[in-house]
């Protein structure tokens, strides 16, 4: 039995998010089935992170487990030719110890929200960010975003139908970013709570367009209540960029 661990981007728009669901395509489920047709049994793949629907990923990892050995090559070949026409592509694939978990084993997660500000509707990134026309000060969103690093209960910015037993966590990096009409959003942590980074998004979107002060992120965060959150960014302009380990 050797266990494999597979490096892999995708467009989410098409699935219901990475996690295997009743109501439509995963991509958990699209690539259990690219790993059957390859080796002829049902193998559960377990990601890192469970993206929620519509959300992408440049670098998510997942680990499987199969009884037949397979160059390393050779499988994400094979998965790739068998993942065709989705829009899932294997980067890499590698056989690592048995010890390794894609979820557990993570020690950083690093997630990036994309924002298009701009007044013209956009074509080519149709899906893939959040088109906002009224120019959003990135100056006041970093500052506010600094309120949220460190060691906080982020029940605020926690989706109600989290399964996460606390709603601890330790923010790493919260940056905002303005790149000609982009406006990049970058954070990492260990693990985030869900709808966490869409969330404090939504959050700062309020402040950039001055319906919000750096104090009135601070004080939803100390609210502790769901209630209190800005709006809940869309899920086109996020991204799952790199998982750490």
């Amino acid at each position: 039995m050797s266990r494999y661990k597979l490096t892999v981007e995708y467009d989410g728009a098409p699935f219901c998010g990475w996690q295997l669901q009743d109501n439509g395509p995963s991509v958990q489920g699209a690539l259990e089935t690219a790993v059957k047709a390859i080796c002829g049994e049902r193998v559960r793949v377990n990601g890192a992170g469970r993206t929620d629907a519509g959300v992408h990923a440049l670098g998510q990892v997942a680990h499987c487990d199969i009884a037949r050995h397979f160059v390393p090559g050779r499988f994400r070949d094979g998965l790739n030719a068998h993942l065709r026409p989705h829009p899932i592509g294997v980067l890499s694939a590698e056989i690592v110890p048995d010890t390794f978990d894609a979820r557990f084993s993570a020690k950083r997660r690093h997630y990036l929200y994309r924002i298009s500000n701009r007044r013209a509707n956009l074509a080519l990134d149709i899906g893939h960010a959040w088109r906002l026309p009224r120019r959003l000060d990135t100056d006041a969103m970093q500052e506010a975003a600094q309120r949220l690093i460190g060691k906080h209960d982020f029940t605020t910015f926690r989706d109600t139908e989290c399964q996460a037993k606390s709603p601890e966590k330790t923010l790493d990096q919260l940056d905002v970013v303005r790149d000609g009409d982009a406006v990049n959003i970058v954070t990492s942590a260990r693990s985030f709570l869900h709808s966490q980074v869409r969330s404090m998004v939504g959050s700062l979107v309020w402040v950039g367009d001055g319906r919000w002060s750096a104090d009135d992120l601070a004080a939803a965060l100390t609210a502790r209540n769901r209630a209190a959150c800005g709006p809940v960014a869309p899920p086109d302009g996020l991204y799952l960029v790199r998982v750490d380990y």
